[in-house]
């Protein structure tokens, strides 16, 4: 039997993203291309008698209840009639707050430990329904895909072959943006928008990250741009090093360039600075996230 997994949880960007009518729900639907990045958290999940403990190092994320890597093992181990528990150790190098789905992508990783430990006893579809509970993000990022366009709540998937692991920037600005401050930025800007026209989807747009920049940019960035000028300072920045795409991440903070080499991405680096904003360099992801690695408890 299986006693202790450790899982990869890589950072998504959104390489375009609308945002469409708001649902009955209160929730806005979205169309939006996902993408990973090698930059991930690293989640190791115990068997334990009983219980759920969640210990995190590298980044305050609030009560451990609220933890959606403890929700999502909650999830699973009320679904496997609470045989066990769990103890979840996470490493987060993840910004938090930056669009970059750090705390979804913790969830998605502690939905596929947690079921390891329980044999895979809940199907993969189920694993989907439940990720889709946890978050818009969610889905995605447990469903194996290295890129695929999303619609609705992102619970609805088109997965797509990923053009090369380019190498990639992310900027990240000390002060984050609330996802809640974001859509009513948003909300408050599109109501002085004409209605906009359809977009169609030519499938050789999606061959080569230059082909995907072309596609639109994110509904985030004219609102969040227009309270944060220092955010549209540091992309207008980025998009000077002559990337092969710049976009906001989801709703903010983190901006993300994509370039052909790795010495242009370090020199963009070097031109825009790290004076107020922390610079991560990763790359783009061709290959969805690695399966658990499982192995036996250590002895203590």
């Amino acid at each position: 039997m299986t006693d202790v997994v450790t899982v990869q949880a890589h950072a998504k960007v959104n390489l375009f993203l609308r945002v469409l009518a708001r649902e009955s729900s209160g929730f806005h639907s979205l169309e939006t291309l996902f993408a990973l990045l090698e930059l991930h958290d690293t989640l190791t999940v115990e068997r334990q008698s009983e219980g759920i403990t969640i210990d995190v190092e590298g980044a305050d994320t609030g009560p451990p209840e609220q933890n959606l890597a403890y929700r999502a093992a909650e999830l699973v181990l009320d679904a496997t009639g609470r045989r066990f528990g769990v103890r979840i150790r996470l490493i987060k190098r993840i910004p938090v707050q930056a669009g970059l789905g750090g705390g979804s992508s913790d969830g998605a990783a502690a939905l596929h430990a947690a079921n390891a430990l329980a044999d895979n006893a809940v199907p993969r579809p189920e694993i989907l329904q439940f990720a889709a509970r946890l978050g818009s993000d969610v889905p995605f990022l447990a469903s194996g895909a290295a890129l695929a366009l999303g619609w609705g709540r992102g619970e609805r998937l088109l997965r797509l072959p990923s053009p090369r692991p380019s190498p990639a920037l992310v900027a990240v600005p000390h002060e984050g943006v609330a996802t809640k401050d974001a859509y009513e930025l948003l909300d408050a800007w599109q109501s002085r928008e004409e209605r906009r026209g359809s977009v169609v989807f030519d499938a050789a747009a999606f061959d080569s990250w230059g082909g995907i920049g072309r596609l639109g940019g994110n509904d985030f960035e004219n609102p969040v741009f227009g309270v944060r000028p220092e955010f549209r300072e540091l992309f207008e920045r980025m998009a000077e090093t002559r990337p092969l795409l710049v976009r906001l991440s989801g709703s903010g903070s983190a901006i993300v360039a994509i370039y052909k080499t790795e010495a242009e991405r370090d020199a963009a680096a070097e031109i825009v600075g790290e004076r107020g904003r922390a610079l991560i360099r990763t790359a783009m992801r061709a290959q969805p996230a690695p399966a658990p690695i499982v192995g036996t408890s250590p002895q203590t």
